[in-house]
């Protein structure tokens, strides 16, 4: 039987490191109340005054670097698969940037998906699907965000501003025939009666015109979030979607040997770490040091984790992710 197997990984993240201390030169805030809250101790952010870079250009150098571990070219590149929530552009969505970015020929189809959070564990649903009936190979699934550029550096956003960094990984699937290996189960929900909980209403198609001086001065283009609400679901979501996977393999928590969750809070993954009764050796954090990446934020984690020989072949992996929309997900994984 077919199975979706990682050929292969890669990440980038932009060089320069922005600190709780940086920040709390530019906004009301401080490591102390920083950390409290969130875990968080540093991120890194794209220098434009050296080197100007979008979520594409990020999500390449990812993408390259997962091409290169895989050990295929940019030729055996069947589809694109790209997530993020800060695209470069209004439209066209970045997966096509990134095919010419990468030079990847002509006529591979590229997918541009919008599920902010969870983006990587909708993306290894859908290429799941696409590989297990054979219509396409080798799929780039890249989760790639700059958000840097999109966020309020004054006390009245710090809420928001303090959690996010910018940063992509990337990964190569595509088939194995080797027994118990590769993607065991996804599963992927949504709840759109909370969308208004965490999103950025502005600027938006419904709106005539799109762009006003009022809406900006208010701040409508900047991320808005209830944190308690988005904290209360996460905990109580993202558990039940890793049962739900488990299940379908008639496994337990127990067995479970690396749990890489969505990097949105330290305080998040301590809390699902309790539920499922995990030790905390058997939990992938590293939120400390990149913040929250949103689609980059699990991939980027577990080849961390894989180059730290945490996630090592034969290991079964557990990934899940809670976001906006509400959207969530889990993938098991057999590395």
């Amino acid at each position: 039987m077919t199975q979706t197997a990682i050929l292969g990984m890669g990440h980038y993240v932009p060089e320069k490191i922005v600190t709780n201390d940086d920040l709390s030169k530019l906004i009301e805030t401080s490591d102390e109340w920083i950390q409290q809250r969130t875990g968080i101790k540093q991120r890194h952010y794209v220098d434009f005054e050296k080197e100007p870079m979008g979520a594409s250009d990020l999500g390449a150098k990812a993408g390259a670097a997962a091409l290169e571990e895989a050990g295929i070219t940019k030729d055996d590149v069947d589809l694109i698969i790209y997530a993020t929530l800060s695209p470069d552009k209004f439209f066209p969505g970045d997966g096509v940037l990134v095919q010419a970015k990468l030079d990847i020929p002509a006529g591979v189809p590229a997918l541009d998906i919008r599920n902010q959070c969870s983006g990587f564990i909708y993306g290894l649903s859908i290429a799941d699907a696409f590989i297990k009936c054979g219509t396409y190979k080798n799929i780039l699934l890249i989760g790639s965000e700059v958000h840097s550029t999109g966020l309020e550096f004054e006390t009245r956003g710090r809420d928001v501003t303090v959690i996010f960094g910018d940063g992509a990984a990337a990964a190569v699937l595509g088939p194995t025939q080797e027994e118990g290996k590769g993607l065991l189960s996804t599963t992927i929900h949504a709840d759109g009666r909370f969308a208004d909980e965490l999103h950025c209403p502005y600027p938006g198609s419904k709106m005539m015109p799109r762009i006003t001086e009022e809406n900006i001065r208010n701040g409508d283009h900047y991320p808005q979030m209830n944190g308690r609400n988005v904290f209360k679901h996460a905990v109580s979501r993202m558990p039940e979607a890793i049962m739900e996977v488990l299940a379908a393999n008639d496994l337990t928590p127990s067995d479970i040997d690396l749990l890489v969750p969505h990097q949105a809070n330290l305080r998040i993954s301590e809390m699902i770490q309790r539920r499922l009764e995990l030790p905390p050796e058997k939990v992938m954090n590293n939120i400390q040091k990149y913040g929250n990446t949103t689609a980059a934020s699990i991939p980027l984690a577990l080849n961390q984790a894989r180059q730290e020989g945490r996630a090592k072949p034969g290991d079964l992996i557990c990934l899940a992710a809670f976001g906006a929309g509400f959207t969530w997900g889990a993938a098991l994984i057999r590395l």
